[in-house]
Parts: structure tokens; sequence; C-alpha cells
């Protein structure tokens, strides 16, 4: 038996350490709620999907959810890489385990996943990230920078959208002409006031059922957004950069950076291997400009091994004069200052179908004409 003065003491502790743990209990719950707080989901409204290639902190992304949600017109979801996925075309993540964290958007219900943009998309749409698995429409960017011609091919965004259709889901992406030393964020919040109304007239027409089936449409609006002459429905150019490799020195490629003499295309390139965390955190770093070959000799466990050879390289894309003169292909229409809208389809056999079809429809949602 211990003496009862040494129990009175004990109890005290233990009362005091209860009452600790219960406050520190409490300030956890309140915590976690708050973390856990959800934006109301209205079954009145339709759901809309945003994704785009380059993070929740993409101004073409805040500007664009920042309009939907403030229409009050509908259920706003975003799933968005955690990190620059720009040019990471339609990957997917295989035998690696896919992170998704809650993101505060105001007004939104957002996730950011260690993955791709077509990782977001599927994920979003399989019913095991949200409690739905179909949104009335899938909505990728606005991507800083174009993808006109071969570009859609290495585009994340284009790769949302398209996805969305596999999906059989509705589609639009959007891409802003971005240009160095010309363009401004705020040209980003221009970019939104243009293209909502289409936006807004996809959703209902999807509702209607009279939105283009068997396509989604890539629109890309000119670096003055509001100087735009009006939409022009276009046809994918052959138009695309040459692609570059460059001997340097070290094997690291800075994450998610713009190629320094590419920003006039706008084009974003992603790192090339895989994120160093977990979480797929990138950290920008600046181009490397050297030109130089790195010849090392290694062997496994560190050992010297003279018969092996590593070599690095980064690649850059430069431009190319387009020699297509035809006004009605994507990327002449973007540069005379229209707003060129593509219809893209998962088979060339159906390529003359859908272009009616979304000449239709774009003639019959537009004001004027345009």
């Amino acid at each position: 038996m211990m003496p009862p003065g040494l129990v009175s003491n004990l109890q005290e502790v233990l009362n005091s350490r209860k009452g600790d743990s219960n406050s520190n209990s409490n300030a956890e719950q309140e915590q976690t709620t708050e973390t856990l707080e959800t934006v109301e989901f209205d079954e009145s409204k339709p759901i809309v999907l945003v994704t785009n290639s380059d993070g929740v902190d993409s101004p073409g992304l805040t500007h664009l959810v920042q309009a939907l949600v403030q229409q009050g017109l509908y259920n706003v979801h975003v799933c968005v890489p955690q990190s620059d996925k720009s040019a990471s075309g339609h990957s997917v993540t295989l035998r690696e385990t896919v992170e998704a964290a809650s993101a505060k958007i105001s007004g939104a219900t957002a996730f950011e996943i260690s993955g791709t943009p077509v990782d977001c998309v599927s994920l979003a749409l399989s019913g095991a990230l949200f409690s739905w698995s179909k949104p009335m429409l899938v909505v990728s960017g606005i991507n800083r920078g174009s993808n006109c011609g071969h570009h859609m091919f290495y585009s994340g965004v284009v790769a949302g959208a398209r996805e969305a259709l596999l999906c059989g889901v509705p589609a639009l992406s959007i891409s802003l002409n971005w240009k160095k030393d010309e363009s401004q964020e705020n040209d980003f919040k221009d970019a939104v006031s243009v293209c909502l109304p289409l936006v807004n007239a996809a959703i209902k027409d999807v509702e209607r059922g009279t939105f283009p089936k068997s396509c989604f449409l890539n629109i890309e609006i000119p670096t003055s957004p509001l100087s735009n002459k009006g939409f022009k429905l276009t046809k994918q150019s052959m138009w695309r950069s040459t692609l570059n490799w460059l001997a340097v020195s070290t094997s690291r490629y800075p994450p998610g950076h713009f190629m320094a003499n590419q920003a006039g295309l706008g084009l974003q390139f992603a790192q090339l291997g895989r994120d160093a965390s977990a979480a797929g955190a990138a950290r920008r770093m600046a181009t490397q400009k050297k030109n130089l070959e790195v010849v090392e000799s290694t062997g496994a466990a560190g050992k010297s091994d003279p018969n092996r050879v590593k070599k690095y390289f980064r690649l850059e894309f430069l431009d190319n004069e387009q020699e297509e003169v035809d006004e009605d292909l994507d990327f002449r229409a973007l540069e005379n200052g229209y707003v060129a809208v593509t219809p893209l389809s998962l088979s060339p056999h159906i390529e003359s179908d859908i272009q009616v079809a979304a000449s239709d429809w774009v003639s019959a949602v537009l004001p004027d004409g345009q």
C-alpha cells in the first residue's frame, strides 16, 4: 500500500494531465473540424470540375474558379497537381501511391494531387475522391501559354480535358497566349471574362443534350484578351517547335520551370524525372545556360567503372517559322487576334463530323455570329 499523501498527490497530477489532455484534444478536434470544413453542396446546382497543369497557385486557375464561384450557379470542385506538370502530356502515375491533400480555395472544394493532370481528372471522376463521379463539365486551365498545333500532344492542360472525354464527360481546355515582357498577371482575369460566357453556354447545352458529342473544345485566347476580334472555329494545325537537346553539366533538372528562351511561346516544361519528395513538391530553380558535356565513369556501389558512361542533357523548344497559311488554323487565328476554338476528337475518322457539329454549336451560342 502507498502512503495516502502520495496517492493524493498522484491523483492530482493525473487529474491535471487529464485536463490538459482534454484541452489539447478539444483544440485538435476544433482544428480538424476547421481543416475539414467543406463548402456546402447544393444538389440543385450542376457540378463543375476545374483542373490545370501548373497547380493551385496558378493565376489562371485562381481567376477562373473565383468567377465560377461568384456566379453562384455551380458546385465548383478543383483537382490539380501539387507541382508544375506542364508538358506532361497524357501521362499517368503507375506503381506509386498518389497523395490527395485538401487545398483552401474560397467557395470551392479543392484537392492537390501528387500526380499528373490526367491523374487529377481520372481520380476526380472515379468516385473515390469526391462524393460524385460525373460532373456536368470539366474545365482545364487557364494555361499560361498557347497550345496550338502539335503542342497539344505535349500539353498537360489539354490532356486533362482529353481524359474527361475518355471518361464520357464534356470538357474544355483553355489557354492564354502569354508572352514575355508583354503579358501581365491581370490578363488572366481578362481571359476569364472572355471565355466565361462560353463555359456557361457549354454547361447549359450539356444539360439540354445539345453540346457537341465525341469531342472536347480547345480554346486559345490571344495575348490581349479584351482586344480580341471575336471567336473563330479553327482546325488543329501542324504547328510545332523543334525539340533541341543540350548537353549540360548536371543531372538535376529544375522542376516546373520556364525555359528562358521559350517564354515568348509561353511553354512550360516540367521535370523529366520523378519528384524528389513524396508530396511531389517542386522547387523552382534558375535555368542553366551552359552548353557543356560531362562524361562520368561510375560503377555499382560508387566504384569506378571505366566502361560505364553518363551524359546529361536538357530539353528546350526552339520556335520555327510556320509555312501554313490557312486562316482557319488555330495558330493563325490566334496570331490574328481571334479566340481560336478547336474541336478535338479521340478519333481522326470523325474529324469532319465534329467540325460541323462544333460549328453549329458555336454559331448558336455566340452573339452576332462571332
